[in-house]
């Protein structure tokens, strides 16, 4: 059973539009509207794996009712906690070629008394999950500390902690030792503070902050895959994708696929890519069932080339951008082909 936190839900709109042109009368082709949030999507993606899950999270207003709803229709059990402010809207823009333009709400302001709330019905919750999963973007109203109060009470539960977040909020819950983090490179290159451009610099990173006390780390590489540090060493895959539809909650179905499989080891990590890859194909933040999934396409590599070349380096502060790998020694199996996030 996975329980999912989520301190920062919202409704995700998804239009799939011919272009993004600033300033124009845009026309989608498609539109839909979905549960959203990293622990919702986590527990969605769960759900859709037939896993057991109760997702957790503050809601409020007309859209916190409507969110609950569609969370229930898609087999999620829902522990709310209310709010006097209302849960946030998202829209996101999908273009042909998979490229995605988010736009977020900061989200209602938690108050001290719903903050402790939310915190004591994690540890409260019943169900005794295998894993808690807190996700996502903190809300106006709680402090960067407050993951790291998450985890220390989620560990008294007896469930392993899984912990998919970023900037001050990832490195102050560090010290209370989450089973495992899972950044993408962009989030792994602010949590150390340089740039990454090959996948030495990915272990390095993640072994930093694993020293700094991550359990593992599963870092998602977008183009270039998924790589896994742990205490049994570093393994790298991919899952090759012809075609993204859309990137919306692709790392958060990987998250889930990584979990229902254990959560260690290479069988956790094939399925976070199987998980992944599907969720590409998928139109907005659609969920992946067993049957989307294509584990034969998946490739785990127990000795990667760490001297391989990004195709997608990261850089602090910058967004992940493509860029040719530069001169230096070329990897013998080819170059990397495009995979899921």
């Amino acid at each position: 059973m996975i329980l999912t936190v989520t301190p920062n839900p919202s409704l995700d709109r998804t239009y799939e539009v011919p272009a993004l042109e600033r300033g124009a009368v845009l026309r989608a082709a498609a539109d839909r509207l979905d549960p959203g949030g990293k622990g919702v999507n986590v527990s969605r993606a769960a759900a859709a794996a037939g896993v057991r899950t109760t997702a957790v999270l503050p809601l409020g207003g007309p859209a916190g009712t409507l969110l609950a709803e569609l969370l229930a229709a898609e087999g999620v059990d829902v522990t709310a906690v209310s709010i006097l402010g209302r849960t946030r809207s998202n829209v996101s823009l999908v273009e042909p070629d998979g490229t995605l333009t988010k736009v977020n709400a900061p989200g209602p302001v938690l108050t001290p008394a719903e903050s402790a709330l939310l915190l004591d019905t994690v540890r409260t919750c019943a169900g005794n999950p295998d894993w808690i999963a807190a996700c996502g973007s903190l809300p106006p109203g709680l402090p960067p500390n407050w993951y790291a109060e998450l985890v220390a009470r989620a560990r008294t539960t007896g469930a392993r902690v899984a912990l998919d977040t970023s900037g001050p909020a990832l490195a102050e819950a560090l010290p209370a030792r989450p089973d495992v983090v899972k950044p993408n490179a962009a989030e792994l290159a602010e949590a150390v503070g340089r740039p990454l451009f090959t996948l030495g610099d990915v272990a390095a990173a993640a072994e930093e902050l694993r020293s700094r006390g991550a359990g593992a780390v599963l870092a998602s590489l977008g183009a270039d895959g998924q790589l896994l540090a742990s205490a049994h060493g570093i393994l790298h895959g991919s899952a090759p994708v012809a075609a993204v539809r859309s990137n919306a909650g692709a790392g958060d179905a990987a998250l889930a696929g990584f979990l229902a499989a254990g959560g260690s080891g290479p069988e956790a990590l094939a399925s976070a890519l199987a998980h992944g890859a599907a969720a590409v194909r998928l139109p907005g933040s659609a969920m992946p069932t067993p049957a989307d999934l294509r584990p034969e396409a998946v490739r785990i590599t127990p000795r990667p080339l760490l001297d391989r070349y990004l195709t997608e380096p990261a850089v602090p502060g910058r967004a992940t951008v493509r860029l040719e790998p530069p001169a230096g020694p070329v990897d013998p199996t080819g170059p990397i082909e495009p995979t899921a996030v």
